[in-house]
């Protein structure tokens, strides 16, 4: 299946299988996906939580305006943002930098103290607009590689952030949920499986310039 095909294969899942579980193997790949994405400098401001626990996802249904798939999916995955893009979170990606690519500080060092003096100028509301920025950019990546890997996904905006992080106990780890996409395999008599895809015209939804 190529890549379009895979495209039009997907779509966000209503009701999910919950007797079917992605396997290891498929996990790894969302991971490995996920660490993969592309961010504002680099930065990774997002990280991803895993859920598998059926009891802990059952509990976070009501927080999620009763949305069944949370509990039916075979993993539901958080896309949470750091609270804080501080000197220190900035400092340890530089040395992870000069750690991997052997860089000398005399390259760094200029970029390092420029994005260091931009996040200082920045607000606390501003800094998590960005970051929630970055966490729809890794959604939207992983939505692909879901299609690609034949794994069904329901990308979610629908549930109480202020809940997820207290049932999580996000807050602790510096953290506040942005997103939700339970993922697993749909189910038989999904209704929504079958319903034609509704988009623009390419020449309506692209403005192509020579």
């Amino acid at each position: 299946m190529n890549i379009i095909e895979s495209l039009k294969w997907r779509y966000a899942v209503k009701k999910f299988d919950a007797s079917r579980a992605l396997t290891d193997e498929k996990i790894t790949v969302l991971k490995n996906a996920f660490n993969l994405t592309a961010t504002s400098y680099g930065l990774q401001p997002v990280k991803l939580i895993i859920i598998n626990d059926k009891k802990l996802k059952e509990e976070l249904v009501p927080h999620s305006w009763d949305q069944r798939q949370v509990a039916d999916a075979s993993h539901l995955l958080i896309f949470a943002i750091e609270n804080s893009i501080d000197n220190q979170y900035i400092n340890t990606y530089f040395n992870r930098v000069k750690e991997i690519r052997k860089t000398p500080d005399s390259v760094l060092d200029p970029f390092k103290e420029s994005l260091i003096n931009s996040f200082e100028e920045k607000s606390k509301n501003e800094i998590m607009n960005w970051a929630t920025r970055q966490a729809y950019l890794v959604m939207g990546n992983l939505l692909t590689v879901c299609a690609v890997e034949k794994i069904d996904a329901c990308p979610m905006e629908g549930f109480i952030p202020e809940e997820y992080n207290r049932v999580l106990e996000l807050d602790k780890q510096g953290l506040s949920a942005v997103l939700v996409m339970p993922v697993g395999y749909r189910a038989k008599d999904d209704m929504f499986s079958n319903f034609k895809k509704v988009r623009k015209d390419i020449e309506d939804s692209v403005i192509t310039i020579q």
